[in-house]
């Protein structure tokens, strides 16, 4: 697998990503997105599940978080009826996204059914839970910044830099392994639930990305 505790490889390009008013650092994960490297992505979140896979609550929001591809707002107010019904859970889901009070759908693999499956009936959850309950009386769901600190602390557990990676890289992987595989852009404007397709462009960095690939593979 390829090293990814050094610094990025892609040093020529911008350093930090602009997206409306937020701004993305480009880690090394976004690095092996751009470079079309789905395999060494794959064995880097592997990594992630093998070391929290005693922890059912981490494991069902780690796959979620990936597979969903939602906001961090959105993930972490999830309700049990969002994702299943009784005991089973769906094998899609659709959400209101609170940025853009647009619906969102997201499909429900196998392999997260069967972490959901398994948090949902340790943690006795029922359909008006919140399917990721705060641990803290402050608030009834798990909070955005709570989730950030959880994210770094995965990160930390493979042994990568916790400053290099967030929220929106969970949000972002599979997007990008997706538009890398089918170019299909207008899919992945939907799938990340973008009202515009410019959002989306900016989002994935595909206008300097496709640039450079097309450069790559153009000789005077």
């Amino acid at each position: 697998m390829r090293d990814l505790s050094g610094p990025c490889q892609c040093a020529k390009s911008p350093a930090v990503q602009h997206y409306g008013a937020g701004v993305f650092r480009l880690g090394p994960l976004d690095c092996l997105l751009f470079n079309h490297d789905p395999a060494d992505v794959s064995r880097l979140f592997l990594d992630v599940r093998l070391q929290i896979a005693e922890e059912t609550r981490d494991l069902a929001l780690f796959d979620l978080a990936i597979d969903s591809k939602l906001r961090a707002c959105d993930l972490t107010k999830l309700r049990v009826r969002d994702v299943a019904h009784g005991e089973h859970v769906s094998s899609r889901a659709i959400v209101m996204q609170q940025k853009t009070q647009c619906p969102v759908q997201f499909e429900i693999t196998e392999q997260m059914r069967l972490a959901l499956q398994a948090w949902i009936h340790q943690a006795q959850l029922h359909s008006e839970d919140c399917l990721f309950p705060s641990r803290l009386h402050a608030s009834v769901h798990l909070s955005t910044r709570q989730y950030a600190r959880i994210v770094k602390a995965w990160i930390k557990s493979i042994g990568l830099d916790p400053a290099m990676y967030g929220t929106h890289t969970m949000r972002r992987t599979k997007a990008s392994l997706i538009y890398r595989r089918t170019k299909n852009l207008r899919a992945v404007q939907l799938l990340l639930g973008h009202t515009k397709l410019e959002s989306t462009v900016r989002y994935l960095g595909i206008e300097v990305d496709d640039a450079l690939e097309m450069a790559e593979q153009t000789e005077v």
